[in-house]
């Protein structure tokens, strides 16, 4: 059984793999999303990330289908306190941004679709500029010492609002964000190493990044000339028209092979090695899909291995 690890400064423990809800009520109903779940569980699995926001943007939806679905289950499966439940507010059509009155309504919505007390890890979505920051962290405290939330976390943020975050909440003892969620992985870079990267390793923030593996790109399906049936097909492939993505492949390739692993899980264990990385998130919209991902906890990728993904990358 692949051992849990804790999550940044917080006393959450976690699985390598974070499971990614998006696809619940979008692309997986709410029979496949149970089979995912209970599959992802019963090979030790606890750590499931999901926002209000999912799925809004399906025609015929109006946001929180995934919350509910996993609410559901966990009300059938009697598992709240098997898992660490994360979720996020900012980005919901109706409670838009983090003004403190919307980021409190959004929380009790959130709960509510969850159908639980508590949220253990509780992201903002999206920074919101409009929004000092002394009210955003502020109001998140009051969620932590009201017990709705246990532990609190930024995703798409400067560096700059970050660690001014970071700092009033010092200054102030108030909750401090434990993790950030980035957009990173293998042929996106940029989109965290620098100074956010910088700011999370000097204030011992885990980083959960989402997109590990490029909207599906980095599974290795996607290749000159084949045909892929995916709602996010179009967004993958256009990896392959740089000349970063075929490298990238023609690398994972090579690691792949000399592990007899799977692709998408060399593109994982080269992401949950960088520094500050707690835990990658990847969804599975059938059973079938998550070994490759749950095996992330099991590979170790050598020196040259991880050197030679990097130069890949670059």
């Amino acid at each position: 059984m692949t051992s849990l690890r804790t999550l940044g400064s917080s006393d959450l423990e976690v699985h390598p793999l974070a499971l990614g809800a998006n696809v619940f009520g979008w692309t997986a109903d709410e029979a496949g999303s149970f089979a995912v779940l209970d599959a992802y569980t019963a090979a030790g699995g606890n750590f499931i990330d999901t926002a209000d926001t999912y799925s809004s943007w399906v025609e015929g939806n109006k946001g929180g289908e995934s919350e509910t679905v996993i609410g559901n289950w966990l009300s059938s499966r009697g598992r709240r306190d098997d898992v660490v439940i994360a979720t996020k507010a900012g980005a919901h059509p109706d409670y838009k941004g983090l003004a403190p009155a919307t980021l409190k309504a959004a929380a009790d919505e959130s709960l509510r679709r969850l159908r639980t007390d508590h949220i253990d890890l509780y992201y903002t979505h999206f920074d919101d500029p409009s929004v000092p920051v002394e009210d955003i962290v502020g109001t998140l405290d009051e969620l932590v010492r009201a017990g709705k939330v246990r532990h609190v976390a930024a995703s798409n943020i400067s560096a700059e609002r970050l660690q001014e975050s970071l700092d009033l909440a010092d200054r102030e003892g108030l909750a401090r964000y434990v993790a950030l969620q980035p957009h990173y992985n293998l042929v996106s870079r940029d989109t965290y190493e620098g100074p956010l990267q910088e700011v999370a390793s000097r204030s011992g923030l885990a980083a959960v990044p989402y997109y590990a593996l490029a909207a599906g790109f980095l599974t290795g399906k996607y290749r000159p000339g084949a045909q892929v049936d995916s709602p996010r097909a179009a967004g993958a492939g256009r990896h392959l028209d740089t000349e970063r993505g075929p490298r990238v492949l023609e690398a994972l390739d090579k690691v792949a092979s000399e592990h007899g692993a799977e692709i998408a899980t060399v593109a994982l264990a080269w992401l949950a090695a960088q520094p500050t990385v707690g835990a990658p998130i990847a969804s599975a919209r059938t059973v079938e899909q998550l070994p490759a991902l749950l095996a992330v906890g099991e590979l170790q990728l050598k020196d040259d291995e991880l050197a030679l993904l990097t130069a890949a990358s670059a």
